[in-house]
């Protein structure tokens, strides 16, 4: 099928593009990577009045690090940010997930705060914002505001930006200190969206014991998913029995059914995956506190069950 037809605006300044969303209002799509809009514009699951290309505003194409974390402008692409090696040292969780992205070619086309404003539960950059506490720079013709990405999902592919608003940048915070962290999903093939996928996140004390654990979850719930698993785990060593992380996990979600998997499966992959990130991530946050001492010889886990 082809898109119904539209009017197409092509700003190159902020300032423009801003004013444009204003007056065009709610029939006004805006045009950034376009690998999750252009198919939905193809099947005509999307019919704007106007589009707006907003890829000649070169201020919106940045990946910023600083000692606080990573800031992505809204033409950075997946490809420029999985490879940026200053984000890869801030917040490692970014590369490991952007890995998982679909394919070479959508992630070098593909902007990551445009799958984050597409806000589908399956994708995997919604559910790493959630996990790390970032949040969404969002510009109007009122000014500017940010929104916290635990206030930014509000249901499969709705967000809580207004229709005024242009994405013009995500945060992700830098990895707290002492800490490590993975990531790992399941797909029917590869670059397919996940069956399910987790990111884990643990921080250590100086005695290499856990007292931070936290997981986010995509394709198990209506929007991304953040779960605090430090009970079950807490006080035990980074080398230790950590599988309690992906019992409480497995208790903790109730998946949805579809044509990909059962909910049964679905809550099974939760547990099998939380452990191994947990597992991933505390060894991670140990080499991170030892150097190349004494967790040297220990295996990774792998990402595939």
């Amino acid at each position: 099928m082809k898109p119904s037809a539209f009017d197409y605006r092509r700003p190159e300044q902020l300032d423009e593009a801003i004013d444009l969303l204003g007056e065009l209002g709610p029939d006004a799509k805006v045009l950034a990577g376009g690998q999750s809009l252009l198919p939905l514009l193809s099947m005509r699951l999307a019919a704007p009045k106007h589009l707006l290309d907003i890829n000649r505003i070169a201020q919106l194409d940045f990946v910023s690090c600083g000692a606080d974390g990573v800031r992505v402008g809204a033409l950075a692409r997946h490809a420029a940010l999985e490879r940026d090696a200053g984000a890869r040292a801030v917040q490692p969780l970014l590369s490991a997930a952007l890995a998982m992205v679909a394919h070479p070619t959508i992630r070098n086309r593909g902007t990551t705060v445009g799958s984050i404003v597409h806000a589908d539960p399956a994708a995997e950059m919604p559910a790493v914002l959630c996990l790390l506490g970032g949040s969404i720079t969002a510009m109007s013709t009122n000014g500017q505001r940010i929104i916290c990405a635990s206030e930014f999902f509000l249901g499969p592919l709705e967000s809580a930006l207004w229709e005024s608003e242009l994405a013009v940048e995500a945060f992700f915070p830098a990895l707290p200190p002492q800490s490590g962290t993975a990531f790992a999903e399941i797909s029917r093939r590869h670059g397919d969206y996940a069956v399910c996928g987790v990111a884990g996140l643990v921080t250590l004390d100086d005695d290499l014991r856990i007292s931070v654990a936290r997981a986010g979850y995509l394709s198990v719930s209506a929007t991304p998913l953040v779960l605090d698993l430090t009970d079950a785990v807490s006080g035990r060593t980074f080398d230790g029995d950590l599988s309690a992380a992906g019992g409480l996990a497995s208790a903790a979600v109730d998946p949805e059914p579809d044509i990909h998997a059962t909910a049964d499966y679905r809550r099974h992959l939760v547990g099998v995956l939380t452990n191994r990130v947990i597992v991933g991530a505390a060894h991670r946050a140990a080499r991170e506190i030892t150097g190349n001492g004494a967790t040297q010889a220990l295996p990774m886990p792998g990402a595939q069950p």
